[in-house]
């Protein structure tokens, strides 16, 4: 399984960007899909979790700015960043549970995104 995301980059403060993420492989079931981050001499942090029925999760530090949401379908995340701010900056990480068989779950993680917001 491969967790693709993409959508990062620089953006100004209050400007708005749009992450996204896209599971593939030997997928039998994706149960909870989401976002971590982690700034510079910072701990991996969540942002956003949304699962399988769509109940979401979200850090405090963005609740109101974010929205997390998945395409069952296509077996992607993404993550809409509004008021951006540049504590939001960070390696912006998708997290996958998902099962290869209906016996199995495990974690898997996307390669990570940069997001630099500028003051």
């Amino acid at each position: 399984v491969q967790l693709q995301a993409s959508g990062g980059g620089l953006v100004q403060a209050g400007g708005s960007l749009r992450l996204s993420c896209a599971a593939s492989g030997s997928i039998f079931s994706i149960n909870a899909m989401g976002w971590f981050r982690q700034a510079p001499g910072k701990e991996r942090e969540l942002v956003a979790a949304v699962a399988s029925d769509g109940s979401t999760n979200y850090g405090d530090s963005v609740k109101g700015r974010f929205t997390i949401s998945r395409d069952n379908a296509k077996n992607t995340v993404y993550l809409e960043m509004n008021s951006l701010k540049p504590e939001d900056t960070a390696v912006y990480y998708c997290n996958a549970v998902v099962g290869e068989t209906i016996a199995t779950l495990d974690h898997y993680w996307g390669q990570g995104t940069l997001v630099t917001v500028s003051s």
